[in-house]
C-alpha cells in the first residue's frame, strides 16, 4: 500500500548515478568478436564505445580487462582503449574474470557496489563474473547491446540466466540517460549530447535537428 504522506519527488535508490556505480568492460577483443554471432558486430562496437564515453562523461570509474591478449585473443579494441588511454588493462587467463585476483582488486578499488558489465561472450565472460559478483553482494547490471554471444540463442539464454539470478539488463543509452536524468544538469549536458550525436543513431540525428532548428540547448 502507498502511504501518500510519505511520497516525495525523489529517485529510487535502484537507479544508477555517477557516484554509485562502476563500469566493467570484459574481453572486447578481436578474436572474441570473430566468434560473435548474436547480433551485428559493428553495432556492438558502437554500443561499447558509447557506453565508454558515457562513463567518461560522468567520471564513472571503469575496469578494462582482456583474456589471453598476447597468446590468443588480441588487444582490447582500440576504439575502447582510446577512450581511456591512461587506463591499466587487466589481462587474465581465467574465462571468469571474477576468479582473477587483479581484476577483483581493481573492482574493489572503485569503491562502488553497483557494477555495470559489458563483454564478449555473454554466455561465458559476462555471465560468469556477473553471477560471481552478485553472489558476493554486488548489484549487477549487464549492458546487453554492448555484449554479444556466439549465437542469438547463446546470448539470450545467458541474459535469461542472469535475470533469473537477479541481474538487471540495460542498454548503453539507458545507462547514459540514467546517469544524466535531468536536462537541467548543465555540467554534463553537452558531453551527453556529443555522445548521443556520435553513437545513438537516429536519436542522435534528432538532436542535431533540434539543435539546428530550436537552438543549441534543445533538450534531448
Amino acid at each position: 500500500m502507498v502511504n501518500v504522506s510519505e511520497v516525495t519527488a525523489a529517485p529510487s535508490p535502484d537507479l544508477l548515478t555517477p557516484d554509485n556505480c562502476a563500469v566493467l568492460f570484459v574481453d572486447h577483443q578481436p578474436q572474441m568478436f570473430f566468434g560473435t554471432g548474436s547480433g551485428d558486430r559493428t553495432a556492438i562496437i558502437n554500443a561499447t564505445v558509447g557506453l565508454a564515453k558515457a562513463a567518461k562523461a560522468f567520471d564513472v570509474p571503469v575496469v578494462l580487462s582482456t583474456v589471453a591478449a598476447e597468446s590468443f585473443s588480441g588487444p582490447l579494441m582500440p576504439q575502447l582503449s582510446g577512450v581511456f588511454p591512461e587506463q591499466e588493462i587487466v589481462d587474465r587467463t581465467t574465462m571468469n574474470a571474477w576468479e582473477d585476483a587483479a581484476f577483483v582488486d581493481a573492482v574493489k578499488a572503485t569503491g562502488r557496489k553497483k557494477l555495470v558489465i559489458a563483454g564478449l561472450w555473454t554466455e561465458v565472460c559476462v555471465v560468469l563474473p556477473a553471477l560471481s559478483a552478485l553472489a558476493q553482494g554486488y548489484e549487477v547490471y549487464v549492458v546487453t547491446d554492448a555484449s554479444g554471444g556466439v549465437s542469438p540463442q547463446a546470448h539470450e539464454h545467458a541474459v535469461q540466466r542472469m535475470v533469473q539470478a537477479g541481474v538487471v539488463p540495460v542498454t548503453w543509452v539507458q545507462v547514459l540517460l540514467e546517469l544524466q536524468r535531468d536536462w537541467a544538469r548543465g555540467e554534463t549536458y553537452m558531453s551527453v549530447m556529443d555522445v548521443v550525436k556520435e553513437h545513438a543513431g537516429t536519436y542522435g540525428l534528432g538532436v542535431v535537428y533540434a539543435q539546428a532548428v530550436i537552438g543549441a540547448h534543445a533538450a534531448g
